[in-house]
């Protein structure tokens, strides 16, 4: 399927179903002699891999990766990068009874309605299992856009339905993102947010929330309008995630309750020779272009489609049927989608970063 290759010069293509024998990703574009080892791609699946929380589907999977091309003693060769995870704890039974039903909200009747066919077993290619690839990929991205111009990309959970976190963007670190297994650095709104996604599950429910993303230390000029804008590019890649509903960059919707002379970003003399704002309802992006500020993102997710309470549904011979989904499913899907926006930013980043150097060799 075309739809699984993602980037123009740094490019990914991911394969796999949540219950087949693996999930992967190709990685194209990748300059070589850049420092990556497995440890650097492990760490980020870490924080992706089920069961690594009680607020997280249990599912018992490590997501070893196999790294079988393009690097060789540490370094990138140049040439594609091959990478896979096998599925260790798939239990394809559990999903026996959604042979002939479609569960509400999810992938099973308009994938069938497309292809005329569906794995069953699982979500298939609509799973979040199919994201090992995006994220796999995203941390060789991350090595690419930190080695070139220094970006810093870290996100974290900003809300889970309506409890907000009071967190500083310019301010909030990583270790303090990964200090509470709700990745929210907010101790007070994490502690509020982990009582309400545990009651979300015992009553066989699910939660929905804001996943933010900042990324530091950006370089002015990234994007290539009109119909390649970074903003757009952005947009277009966090809502390919799974759950993913909406996208805001900067001030997004909040920006529509302002006034032009209160929205606009004032520029002032900066460091290097360049000018900076004083404010950033922007979001680090004006006419599609990087304009140098801290890029700042917000995704919406909702709220887990498989959940354990009955439903009504209809079956294959479009007849009604009630639906209460077995398996072992996140009850909110917010602190594993954390390193997932942060891959699809870092793939953003480094596709435009090798855009813009054809650019600068002209």
């Amino acid at each position: 399927m075309a739809g699984s290759t993602f980037g123009e010069q740094f490019r990914i293509t991911t394969f796999g179903e949540s219950h087949g024998g693996g999930v992967g990703v190709v990685v194209d574009g990748c300059p070589p002699r850049l420092e990556v080892d497995a440890t650097d791609i492990q760490i980020e699946l870490d924080r992706r891999r089920p069961g690594q929380s009680r607020l997280v589907t249990q599912r018992n999977e490590d997501d070893r990766v196999e790294i079988f091309s393009g690097i060789f003693e540490g370094k990138t060769l140049g040439s594609s990068i091959g990478m896979v995870v096998r599925n260790e704890d798939a239990n394809p039974g559990a999903y026996e009874e959604m042979r002939d039903v479609y569960r509400p909200s999810h992938a099973d009747w308009t994938t069938e309605a497309k292809y005329g066919i569906r794995n069953w077993q699982g979500g298939g290619r609509a799973s979040a299992r199919e994201t090992i690839g995006r994220v796999a990929g995203g941390a060789v991205a991350r090595k690419v856009i930190e080695h070139v111009a220094g970006i810093e990309v870290i996100a974290w959970v900003s809300s889970i339905r309506d409890i907000d976190a009071d967190i500083d963007l310019g301010l909030v670190s990583r270790d303090q993102v990964e200090s509470d297994p709700t990745r929210c650095p907010d101790s007070a709104a994490a502690e509020v947010m982990t009582a309400a996604i545990e009651a979300a599950r015992k009553g066989g429910d699910s939660l929905g929330g804001i996943v933010t993303c900042v990324a530091r230390n950006m370089p002015a000029g990234l994007g290539e309008p009109v119909f390649d804008k970074l903003d757009a590019e952005l947009a277009g890649a966090l809502m390919s995630l799974p759950a993913a509903k909406g996208v805001e960059i900067g001030s997004g919707f909040a920006g529509t309750l302002m006034t032009g002379s209160e929205h606009n970003d004032p520029f002032v003399p900066g460091d290097n020779g360049r000018p900076s704002t004083t404010s950033n309802h922007s979001g680090g992006v004006q006419g599609g272009i990087s304009n140098g500020e801290d890029l700042v993102t917000r995704v919406a997710f909702k709220p887990t489609a498989t959940i354990s309470s009955a439903q009504q549904t209809v079956n294959q011979d479009n007849e009604t049927t009630t639906l209460e989904a077995k398996g072992r499913h996140d009850p909110c899907v917010l602190p594993r989608a954390v390193p997932m926006v942060e891959a699809m930013v870092c793939l953003v980043l480094a596709d435009h970063l090798l855009r813009q150097q054809a650019v600068d060799v002209v």
